[in-house]
């Protein structure tokens, strides 16, 4: 038997000899050895599906942050039948399934039928996880609430979330940079080299972080403008307890640095190489302080707040509209 089986074995080893060294690049004239990338590590699967997965997150949060702040919503929520809320989901899943086939919240999605499917449930699924966090941080959902009053407020909220998810890659990652092939520098704002920032750091790095403080600025005006002058935002902030403020501030400073530095919309290492004036926490820390300031700015204006009210009602209120003011400026500064 083993006379029998040799020539096979020792014909198929030869092969695969063969293909090893047709593979290899032969060397060159000087005899140095051919340039073979064995240092390079392949690419992390499971941390690119994260990072997806965080991108559509991202999208979720500023699509669907707005509709949030809405009484109505939550009210049709807890008054609607589970066969209504059944043909939401699947309305909304068609939509974004629609959405999915034009760009997917993923880097390359091929147009087979079964993997459109499934990348939308994946974004429904996301959007609504996404809701139901949102509507347990401001207390819309909690454990007294009854399950199909929940199930509503979350499909209904789900909706523009899910949406989100879908249109996160094509709204937040400019074409430029989300096509092969194109130099990403010419898309951004050209920023002076590592020397030059050394020897002259602080009026470059004040620079850029002037306009990445302005961008935040717009970005928190052209979210929350809208939220300021509704009702919700006393009657979210009134509802809520003291120290549960504190939670909504370490989601707002969370959900701008995952917007800006963990998403992965923006180089990071060229952020970093713009300046030496801020680290990402501290960026994160001044462009929070920035969407406050303009919170407190627009709640004035609308006449939500008074000299004669408490302080407390000051804090509170502008904490709850700093939530959407400070996704709105993340977003803005990774638009710029």
């Amino acid at each position: 038997m083993l006379f029998w089986w040799s020539p096979p074995l020792l014909i198929s080893k030869q092969r695969c000899i063969g293909l090893y060294l047709r593979s290899v690049p032969e060397r060159g004239a000087m005899g140095e050895s051919p340039d073979i990338t064995e240092n390079q590590t392949p690419p992390n699967v499971w941390l690119a599906e994260l990072q997806a997965i965080l991108q559509g997150a991202v999208g979720g949060f500023l699509f669907g942050i707005p509709l949030l702040y809405t009484v109505e919503v939550w009210s049709i929520g807890a008054a609607t039948s589970s066969r209504w809320l059944l043909a939401v989901l699947l309305a909304t899943l068609v939509g974004v399934g629609l959405l999915t086939q034009v760009e997917g919240f993923r880097q390359a999605l091929s147009l087979n039928p079964l993997e459109v499917f499934l990348e939308s449930l994946e974004a429904v699924a996301i959007g609504t996880v996404c809701a139901a966090l949102a509507l347990g941080l401001l207390c819309r959902i909690t454990l007294a609430t009854p399950l199909s009053e929940a199930l509503g407020k979350v499909v209904f909220e789900a909706v523009p979330f899910s949406l989100g998810v879908a249109l996160a890659r094509s709204t937040l990652q400019g074409k430029g940079r989300r096509e092969a092939g194109v130099d990403r520098s010419a898309s951004r704002r050209t920023t002076v080299p590592r020397a030059r920032q050394l020897t002259a750091p602080t009026l470059v790095n004040l620079r850029d972080a002037l306009v990445d403080f302005d961008a935040a600025l717009i970005g928190a005006v052209l979210i929350a403008f809208s939220i300021a002058p509704t009702e919700e935002v006393p009657l979210l902030a009134s509802s809520l307890p003291p120290l549960w403020l504190l939670l909504i501030m370490a989601a707002s400073l969370g959900l701008s640095y995952a917007i800006v530095f963990a998403s992965g919309f923006t180089d990071r290492a060229e952020r970093r190489q713009r300046g030496l004036l801020f680290s990402p926490l501290t960026e994160t820390l001044v462009a929070y302080v920035v969407a406050l300031v303009a919170s407190m700015i627009m709640l004035v204006l609308f006449q939500q707040l008074t000299a004669s009210d408490p302080w407390s009602e000051w804090l509170s209120d502008i904490l709850v509209l700093g939530l959407p003011a400070s996704i709105g400026g993340a977003a803005g500064r990774i638009l710029i």
